[in-house]
């Protein structure tokens, strides 16, 4: 019984136990079973330089989502190293994804296409990349290149002009 307090929670589990935590009914998804509370994400909206016609310099349809790593709730330490590294200049130094819209013309579909860009980036970042598995040429195709490269200096050797 030498474990302090703060390691255990009323059941005497430690913190190590703990299950994973549970997606609530208002979670936004973003994939692979990772999400996000809606109150970690901020939207903001300003004036796009995209398409509008003369409502472009009247309507605020630029989307701009701004979202802290460690608000990504069942994200693993690798997928966060991926998702930071995969980022690049889309992150702060404060550790948040700032992700810009202006394609379209209304607040609610640059809106939506930010969110698929974070989809797109979180899936990316999750999924582990494939081992390389390493392979050796076979026989054949060993003694195929050797044969191919006797034959080429071959060929090479006819071409030059010998005096006699």
């Amino acid at each position: 019984m030498g474990e302090s307090p703060d390691h255990t929670d009323r059941d005497g589990a430690s913190a190590e136990d703990a299950p994973k935590p549970v997606r609530p009914d208002n979670a936004i998804d973003l994939g692979r079973g990772v999400w996000v509370m809606p109150g970690d994400v901020e939207l903001r909206y300003s004036r796009s330089s995209g398409p509008g016609g003369q409502s472009v310099n009247k309507v605020n349809t630029k989307a701009d989502l701004r979202v802290s790593v460690e608000a990504l709730q069942n994200l693993t330490e690798a997928a966060v190293r991926r998702l930071k590294r995969l980022a690049g200049q889309r992150l702060t130094q404060e550790g948040e994804l700032v992700i810009q819209a202006e394609t379209h013309r209304s607040q609610r579909d640059n809106r939506e296409a930010c969110f698929e860009r974070l989809r797109d980036l979180v899936t990316r970042a999750a999924t582990p990349p494939k081992r390389r598995k390493k392979t050796r040429p076979s026989r054949a195709a060993r003694e195929k290149r050797l044969k191919q490269k006797k034959e080429q200096g071959e060929k090479k050797q006819r071409r030059q002009w010998r005096r006699e």
